[in-house]
């Protein structure tokens, strides 16, 4: 006669405890890098004292919204283990789009807003299509290459519309550029509007299944499909929203500026994962929140306004954030390493 011994399923206590560990290990890296973000402003405002007159701090928020958004769309791609590098000619496109469409009219600020979201939503949608499907499940292409020329795509569909045209913030109506120059209690509308979305998709992201899946497919594959996880669907979803959020920065890069022209946010791609991944998403996948992608953000925007007060070359911001960038990615590996072994630890006893 057999008998089967079936494996103990891990106690709950165990499993609390290794939700917890995750989750200080995510708080430690977010207090890190507010803390650094603190010392920096300080040490920059005792340099400079106008660096956080009234105009320096809005000037600040302004400057870190349209960043933030993108970080907090570029979050979502990389917990599934993948990467958006077209989110920075979307918002050239998107930009570029909503400016044309209102060029000489009156219409409305929700008008120009839903525009470059269906803008964005319409390149999220193909970019997630071709790493959703065939490409990557059957070609094997990695997501990297198939946003990358899905970039040079649509930055080519930019400058072929545009034909070296610039939209001036004279043929655009004023509503819109009162979004973009507007406050309430003296906090300008974009940061209130970034925080918004930001808040937002924290929440999707930790309280609804679909958030909690991307993360099973970002840390685990195959044990996400072995679970029943649409792996497609929720790729797709991550595309489309990233796509989605890069639209809707591409309006409010209208409002905020007036003028724009076909190649505007070119090269914001690596900034935009450079804040992500320094925020503590792992660029492998499976760890991270939006807040840290966000306080990233706002950490690689006050290190390039912080340089320009202090009449620092700006070569040396492209150079810090790329410093940080390896840096972060060692830590995520150590911290991964260590993590690992703790939860193994844990689950044994």
């Amino acid at each position: 006669m057999t008998v089967t011994v079936e494996k103990p399923a891990p106690a709950p206590d165990t499993e609390r405890s290794a939700r917890s560990l995750v989750d200080a290990v995510f708080r430690a890296r977010e207090i890190s890098i507010a803390g650094a973000l603190v010392l920096l402003v300080l040490f920059t405002w005792i340099a400079e004292p106008r660096f956080l007159n009234d105009q320096g701090i809005k000037d600040l928020l302004l400057n870190a919204a349209v960043l933030v958004l993108l970080a907090v769309g570029q979050s979502v791609v990389v917990i599934t283990r993948n990467v958006d590098l077209s989110v920075g000619s979307v918002v050239g496109l998107s930009a570029f789009a909503c400016g044309k469409f209102v060029s000489g009219t009156d219409h409305g600020v929700l008008t120009v807003l839903l525009l470059g979201v269906l803008v964005g939503a319409v390149c999220g949608l193909v970019s997630g299509s071709l790493v959703s499907g065939s490409l990557v499940s059957f070609g094997k292409v990695p997501a990297l290459v198939v946003t990358l020329g899905m970039l040079y795509i649509i930055q080519g569909l930019d400058y072929w519309w545009a034909q070296g045209e610039q939209i001036n913030a004279a043929d655009v109506p004023q509503s819109v550029l009162d979004l973009g120059s507007g406050s309430v209690l003296g906090l300008p509308y974009l940061p209130l509007i970034s925080i918004a979305v930001l808040a937002g998709t924290a929440y999707v992201l930790r309280t609804y299944r679909s958030g909690r899946e991307l993360y099973a497919i970002g840390s685990n594959p195959e044990a996400a499909r072995l679970a029943g996880v649409p792996i497609r669907r929720r790729v797709l979803g991550a595309y489309l929203f990233s796509g989605a959020v890069s639209g809707f920065a591409g309006a409010l890069w209208l409002a905020r500026f007036g003028t724009v022209v076909a190649d505007n946010a070119h090269g914001w791609e690596l900034t935009v994962v450079s804040a992500v991944v320094v925020g503590g998403v792992a660029i492998v996948g499976g760890t991270g929140t939006v807040w840290g992608a966000a306080l990233g953000a706002l950490l690689l925007t006050t290190i390039g306004s912080a340089l320009a007060v202090l009449k620092v070359d700006s070569f040396w911001a492209d150079a810090i954030a790329g410093a940080l960038l390896l840096a972060a990615i060692s830590v995520d590996r150590i911290v991964n390493v260590r993590m690992t072994r703790a939860l193994r630890k844990r689950s044994a006893r």
